[in-house]
């Protein structure tokens, strides 16, 4: 059976944990975005993705799932372990000296769940659109997933993948855009203005819809399946997903200054007492 929603929000609550220790434990990496898109993780996971008992990379009939902003790798590499790829310890060597689980999600170490590298931005579309055309070729109904930055965008491989996408009828795909309008340098129109994302992908023949309350469970819930009864109509579906980056950690939030920087002992206590434990800590 599928969780509902408190278990979900219980599961969101603890990922949020392993997030703040984790980054805290190196001193290094994202908190801030992998707070934003937790609740979005939790749910496609838990919730929304068909998926087989255990891993391999052929993802033959089963949904597949492509982070291609990899930095938010650790709310990714949480949200893995809790979904029973990995061991839950494993979470403890995040950005250590050969651990599986490096700054950005690589493939080479094996670990479940990773099927491509992603320290570079810009690139997880165009993996997914090859995904997907495969899953056409294979007679394959499951469907692809994306999640990308809204910085991300301009990275202009984007637009070509988002050009082909639409013009190979590629609609077995959801790129899901997390909208949180900040990126390490500032806000996202601070840096390069962007305009109106949904009436670019529009304009490059995307079908779109917009989830405003991204860090609501029901709600992600609610647009999800309004994104996957679109498949399959001749068009990639696009998901513009509005999140608060730091989201549950009240400093974290209406700042981009999180985005890449480590809490100290201080602020973790302080995060995590707005966390309290709810299936146990690794």
């Amino acid at each position: 059976m599928k969780p509902n929603t408190q278990q979900l929000q219980e599961l969101t609550v603890q990922v949020r944990r392993d997030i703040l220790r984790m980054v805290h434990a190196v001193n290094s990496g994202h908190p801030g975005g992998s707070l934003g898109c937790t609740e979005f993780l939790v749910t496609l996971y838990q919730h929304l993705m068909t998926r087989k008992e255990g891993f391999d990379m052929d993802g033959i009939n089963e949904d597949v799932f492509f982070l291609s902003n990899g930095h938010i790798s650790p709310v990714f590499y949480s949200v893995l372990a809790r979904s029973g790829y990995f061991p839950v310890s494993e979470l403890a060597t995040f950005r250590l000296l050969n651990s599986r689980l490096q700054g950005h999600p690589t493939t080479h170490e094996g670990l479940p769940g990773i099927r491509m590298a992603s320290g570079s931005l810009g690139q997880g579309l165009s993996v997914a659109l090859g995904t997907a055309q495969v899953k056409k070729l294979n007679k394959d109904l499951n469907l692809v997933y994306t999640l990308h930055g809204d910085g991300e965008l301009q990275e202009g491989q984007n637009w070509e993948a988002i050009m082909y996408a639409s013009a190979k009828k590629v609609d077995n795909l959801i790129a899901t855009v997390d909208v949180n309008g900040k990126q390490i340098d500032g806000t996202t129109d601070e840096v390069l203005y962007m305009g109106s994302l949904k009436a670019k992908f529009e304009a490059f023949g995307w079908d779109v819809l917009e989830i405003k309350e991204g860090n609501n469970i029901e709600a992600i819930v609610a647009g999800m399946t309004d994104a996957k009864s679109r498949t399959g109509k001749g068009k990639p579906v696009c998901v513009l997903l509005y999140t608060e980056m730091g989201n549950g950690v009240d400093f974290m939030m209406h700042t981009h200054a999180w985005h890449g920087k480590a809490p100290n002992d201080e602020q973790l206590a302080n995060a995590l007492a707005q966390n309290p434990v709810t299936l146990g800590d690794y």
